[in-house]
């Protein structure tokens, strides 16, 4: 199994959602940076359970507390380990289903392939292993103050933002529980989550992530091109069925004279329909993608389904879930992206030595 993320920069990461803890091992970070505590709590609590009424009720702190790589409130150079201990499993939630493969999940694959499943929660690949991923991401963003992520909800299912990213504000981000920036479509999506979860339903959404003052350079030209690293770590967050970069599947209906990005003279283009990304490299200019959530495969309805020994039966969710993940997303959104761009800034940093 893999459970690596990085080249310099490496994350490799531990834990069931109903095991005594989860957490993980970064490698590569360098020595030095004073660390801010308080920012990293601050991420995990944006992405914890039991934070608004649209989300799952699931009651954990995420107090991640440091093992290794960090003295005196700064970095070593050393691995730096952590933990994150699990406080409110109620892992009786899932004996219904012990033998029954709940639809989209992950359950049938994984019995097939390892022949062993944890069916509380889903084990190894519930979604709670992304509270490892903030925490590397809360460091990484440390790491390059210079840049800035910011992640928002853009849709909820057919509720769409109908302003382009450059006309928001993304202080408002925080402002309301759904985390989109423009107040009238967060109240509409707002009241399309409850509506959606009083009737036992869930629904998916889309999340738009813009890093700015990405310098020049960044990524390689063939296997490991910038977006293509971007799109790998987004694709490997729960749920994820889309990512989009730049003009996206919009540029399919365009022409060249329509899509090419005319140079300034300094460099800069007078259009980003290249979502600051050609040849696999940052051009120094916005970098913007959208990543599109599936809704939450666990439904508090009857659905057919089949058992461990492919015989026909029943099942509905029980237990805390999501009505819609996206809110909760957005952090691990940025937090993937830091990674992803500290891991490139670091490998630039290294070959100018």
């Amino acid at each position: 199994m893999f459970n690596s993320f990085g080249n310099i920069l490496k994350l490799t990461t531990f834990g069931e959602s109903h095991g005594t803890a989860i957490g993980g091992v970064i490698d590569g970070f360098p020595a030095g940076m004073e660390v801010d505590f308080e920012a990293i709590q601050y991420e995990l609590d944006r992405r914890k359970p039991g934070q608004s009424k649209i989300v799952t009720q699931r009651k954990e702190p995420d107090t991640v507390e440091f093992l290794s790589g960090i003295f005196e409130g700064k970095t070593t150079g050393a691995s730096i380990g952590f933990v994150i201990k699990n406080t409110n499993q109620k892992s009786k939630d899932y004996n219904h289903n012990t033998n029954v493969y709940r639809p989209s999940h992950a359950d049938y694959t994984y019995d097939k392939k390892y022949g062993i499943r944890d069916h509380r929660g889903g084990g190894r690949t519930s979604a709670r292993e992304t509270a490892n991923w903030v925490v590397a991401g809360a460091l990484a963003k440390q790491l390059l103050k210079h840049i800035n992520i910011n992640a928002f909800t853009s849709s909820v299912g057919d509720i769409f933002i109908d302003k382009p990213y450059q006309d928001l504000d993304f202080s408002k981000t925080e402002s309301n529980i759904v985390r989109c920036p423009d107040e009238v479509s967060a109240e509409k999506m707002i009241d399309k989550i409850k509506e959606i979860r009083k009737a036992g339903d869930t629904i998916g959404g889309t999340i738009t992530c813009v890093a700015q003052n990405v310098p020049v350079g960044l990524g390689e030209p063939i296997f490991d091109k910038l977006h293509a690293e971007l799109g790998k770590a987004m694709l490997s967050i729960n749920a994820v069925k889309g990512f989009e970069f730049g003009s996206g599947f919009c540029g399919a209906k365009m022409q060249g004279s329509e899509h090419n990005d005319i140079f300034n003279e300094d460099g800069t283009t007078q259009t980003n329909l290249s979502g600051g990304i050609q040849g696999g490299i940052s051009n120094g200019m916005d970098i913007y993608f959208r990543v599109a959530f599936k809704p939450v495969a666990t439904i508090m309805q009857n659905q057919s389904t089949i058992n461990s020994e492919g015989e026909a039966t029943e099942i509905q969710g029980k237990g805390r879930h999501d009505p819609c993940v996206v809110p909760r997303a957005v952090p691990v959104v940025e937090a993937l992206t830091a990674l992803v761009l500290a891991d490139f800034w670091l490998l630039d940093r290294a070959r100018k030595f």
